[in-house]
């Protein structure tokens, strides 16, 4: 289990916290700061106590008041925290795939990440808010074999038992050796079919295997095999079998590093990954970049939006 930077309130009272936001949206000018302090001290199931009490005692929709009073950034970091997590995925799926282009780092980041359980949710939830399946948007979106491997995932074909098996293991390197590295072109079915189907501890052990087999690590051969948004995508599932935090960290490193910054990955993964593993994040992000996350944060936004993203990071 990962180390989250927001939990439960403890002795969380939903009448006393959401009279703290009526009154910082009340009358003239809007209290950000209040807004900030009440909406990060809580989880995502104690906001949906605030969002049910502002129902019954003021006749409001939180998340409507929230979005008259508030505006750019900062308002995207709040309503993000407010929406319940699945759905705020799959708002984020498809803004992805909505209009001309499609963005492929979000679906490759939200996709190539999750455990089977966590794909079913995020299917089920899709269809429901916007009466399409999400697989038939996908394949609307993308194409070839990156396609083909978003449609396995998605699909849940991957294989969730714990056990491991050894002896597959190394058959298993052996075949992603042979369909690459070993041959002139690549056999881009054999890495889908692997690295779609097999569990991530599984995977663990065929990467172990394929550096004896190869002499290589398997991110070394998919930078030399593959190309695009297929290559990206199987990085991205070979970072999060040897390290989720690792993985998180890189994507907001590169969503700040260079010009301008990429703030809706940032809110994404920061607000996303709050209650599961910004803590192992954090310690990752200053392991590999010798800098703390909240650092970095601070010299890439400002005003409010950076006090709520810092506050979510659990800093000062």
């Amino acid at each position: 289990m990962g180390e989250p930077t927001i939990g439960p309130k403890d002795g969380f009272d939903p009448v006393e916290d959401g009279t703290k936001l009526r009154t910082a949206m009340k009358g003239f000018g809007t209290d950000e700061q209040a807004i900030i302090d009440v909406l990060t001290s809580v989880n995502n199931v104690q906001r949906q106590e605030l969002r049910n009490f502002f129902t019954t005692e003021y006749g409001r929709d939180l998340i409507k008041d929230l979005k008259s009073e508030l505006g750019g950034h900062f308002e995207d970091v709040i309503i993000a925290l407010m929406l319940p997590p699945v759905e705020y995925l799959c708002k984020e799926l498809h803004k992805a795939m909505k209009g001309i282009g499609t963005e492929e780092h979000a679906l490759i980041e939200i996709v190539c990440t999750k455990n089977n359980d966590e794909i079913k949710q995020i299917v089920d939830k899709y269809e429901e808010m916007y009466d399409r399946p999400l697989a038939e948007h996908l394949c609307s979106e993308t194409g070839g074999d990156f396609r083909r491997l978003l449609t396995l995932i998605i699909t849940g074909v991957r294989n969730d038992e714990s056990e491991v098996n050894p002896e597959k293991a190394r058959e298993q390197a052996e075949a992603l050796y042979n369909a690459g590295e070993a041959k002139w072109g690549t056999d881009e079915e054999i890495f889908n079919k692997i690295l779609a189907h097999e569990s991530f501890a599984q995977l663990k052990l065929v990467f172990e295997q394929y550096k004896e087999v190869s002499g290589n690590t398997m991110e070394q051969a998919i930078k030399h095999e593959l190309d695009g948004e297929l290559k990206e995508a199987m990085l991205a599932i070979v970072e999060c079998v040897q390290s989720p935090p690792a993985f998180f960290a890189k994507r907001l490193h590169a969503a700040m590093a260079g010009v301008g910054t990429d703030d809706r990955t940032l809110i994404r993964i920061i607000v996303s990954r709050s209650e599961i593993d910004l803590g192992d994040i954090k310690k990752e992000f200053e392991r590999i970049y010798d800098k703390t996350l909240e650092s970095f944060v601070k010299g890439e936004t400002s005003g409010d939006y950076k006090r709520a993203l810092v506050a979510l990071i659990g800093g000062a």
